[in-house]
């Protein structure tokens, strides 16, 4: 059998966004340095004036430390092999987490933020999970299955780590079709099903939520609703490419958009769908709550395969750091004597016909 690999620590692996900016600031400054040298003399004169120089070995040099910054990232993210995969049969229900997407979850009368806030909670809840199988549906204007049903909870952090609302181009809040897609999405064995709708309850769609969440309670599906901020609403921020807040969204006339909670709509929602709402607040969003409402459903028994024995394989990418480490010194101790013979950083003379 196969062995499935995953990462312990998955967030760490952000920190190979580091990589293409050093050798942004590697090409600006090896520009400036050839700048501030042609202010003396030719650039062609480099080698009679600065013979022990060798732009093959500067570049070489900085490759090998790019490469044990990766390893290093690596080694901490903690990759691990399951080795051991076993069946096993757990009691649970299969819940799908449908998350609002849109611009406006990025308003900030729920800290840091509704959408922050929402994934703060969703991830204290998987660590909650026992036997339940979770799933992750996104949704703006449209909706589509981030993370399908699974008990691989470490996965599911994962898959929950990369949401923001850049990942629906277009705006809406398509409640109806998050629900439809849920629906569609729940595996043909599952009996024990639950939806939860966690939006600040935006919707332009008049009562096709509503009539969604009815027809998922006559399939037997129980839909559940989180109101996302506060009832004196605020402005939906702005970001710059670089994520650096340029100020608020405005309207056509130059009036600063105001987002506020529908929680009439999203009460309707879970009545129709025969579970409760939940209006968060700063200090408690309210999935703990309906996550104990489930857990009074009817548990179905689900047969898994998991694995259940994981080796780690940090030490790999830490041996690498190491040894590309020390090459990297024995390059920068050298003073290019050995390495004539060999010709490694030297540009062969072509030969004159």
């Amino acid at each position: 059998m196969e062995n499935v690999l995953r990462f312990e620590h998955p967030e760490y692996l952000y920190g190979l966004i580091i990589i293409p900016l050093l050798i942004l600031i590697y090409i600006a400054f090896r520009i400036g340095q050839k700048r501030r040298f042609e202010r003396f003399a030719q650039i062609g004169m480099r080698e009679q004036l600065v013979p022990t120089y060798s732009t093959r070995r500067a570049n070489f040099k900085f490759v090998i430390f790019l490469l044990v910054i990766a390893c290093s990232i690596l080694a901490l993210a903690n990759l691990q092999s399951g080795s051991k995969m076993e069946e096993v049969k757990r009691e649970g229900i299969d819940l799908y987490l449908a998350i609002d997407v849109s611009n406006s979850m990025n308003a900030e009368d729920i800290v840091p933020s509704r959408l922050e806030r929402s994934k703060q909670a969703i991830n204290k809840l998987i660590g909650d999970m026992k036997g339940d199988r979770i799933g992750v549906i996104v949704f703006a204007d449209k909706a589509f299955v981030q993370l399908p049903i699974t008990t691989d909870y470490s996965a599911a952090r994962m898959f929950l780590s990369t949401i923001n609302t850049s990942l629906v181009a277009s705006q809406g809040t398509a409640i109806a079709e998050a629900i439809n897609l849920a629906l569609k999405s729940f595996p043909d064995e599952a009996h024990s099903r639950a939806i939860v709708i966690i939006s600040d309850g935006e919707d332009h769609e008049n009562d096709a939520a509503v009539k969604a969440a009815q027809e998922a309670a006559k399939q037997g599906v129980h839909i559940y609703t989180i109101g996302m901020g506060l009832a004196d609403g605020a402005p939906i921020p702005e970001y710059n490419q670089y994520g650096h807040q340029i100020g608020y969204r405005k309207d056509r006339n130059g009036n600063t958009i105001i987002t506020r909670l529908d929680e009439q709509m999203l009460q309707k929602i879970a009545a129709a769908g025969n579970g409760i709402y939940v209006r968060a607040s700063n200090s408690n969003v309210g999935l703990e709550k309906i996550y104990e409402d489930i857990n009074k459903l009817d548990k179905t028994e689900i047969d898994a395969k998991v694995f259940t024995d994981y080796e780690d394989q940090f030490q790999w990418f830490v041996a690498a750091a190491i040894v590309l480490l020390l090459m990297e010194i024995f390059i920068s101790s050298g003073k290019r004597g050995w390495e004539k013979k060999f010709n490694i950083f030297e540009k062969k003379d072509e030969k004159v016909q």
